[in-house]
């Protein structure tokens, strides 16, 4: 069962619009199994979404994004995680991650515009207890997202002239 279960999440991953027919298909088992597969993993939290990845340059959606790293300094017994909870309950977070390195959390971060992700900074994170730096850096252009390349290379159209 968990080679199936590896197999269908490979396949979800590639894209998440196969139905269970094609996944049965292409693993060569029962619609059935694969049915029965899928509920595990989603009632085991293994697959917590299905969505669509949006190449915000194709389709202007105005939306400002931020990469934020914060530097905290962990509460006895508590570790990271309250951190954690505090910041995955605001709207603007998008992801959360815990780091090694440099800096302790990774936090993606979305807003209407550059003053509402200021305004997150600057009104909700900054001051938790705890936080003791944050350094902010705002997304400017996505040439890969979740293992796909944005946009295809377009070939100038600039005419060589020789002189």
């Amino acid at each position: 069962m968990e080679n199936l279960k590896k197999g269908i999440i490979k396949l979800l991953c590639e894209d998440a619009r196969y139905t269970n027919s094609q996944i049965a298909s292409v693993l060569g088992v029962e619609k059935e199994c694969v049915e029965k597969a899928i509920c595990e993993l989603e009632s085991d939290g293994v697959i917590v979404k299905y969505a669509a990845i949006i190449n915000n340059e194709k389709f202007a959606s105005g939306k400002v994004q931020a990469f934020i790293e914060v530097k905290v300094a962990p509460q006895k017994l508590k570790g990271f995680d309250s951190y954690a909870e505090e910041l995955y309950s605001f709207n603007e977070v998008q992801s959360l991650y815990l780091m090694s390195g440099g800096f302790d959390l990774a936090v993606f971060v979305e807003g209407d515009n550059l003053g509402e992700v200021a305004k997150f900074i600057a009104e909700k994170l900054s001051v938790i207890d705890g936080i003791v730096g944050v350094q902010t850096h705002f997304i400017l252009k996505k040439y890969k997202i979740e293992g796909q390349v944005t946009s295809v290379k377009e070939e100038s159209k600039r005419q060589i002239i020789q002189a």
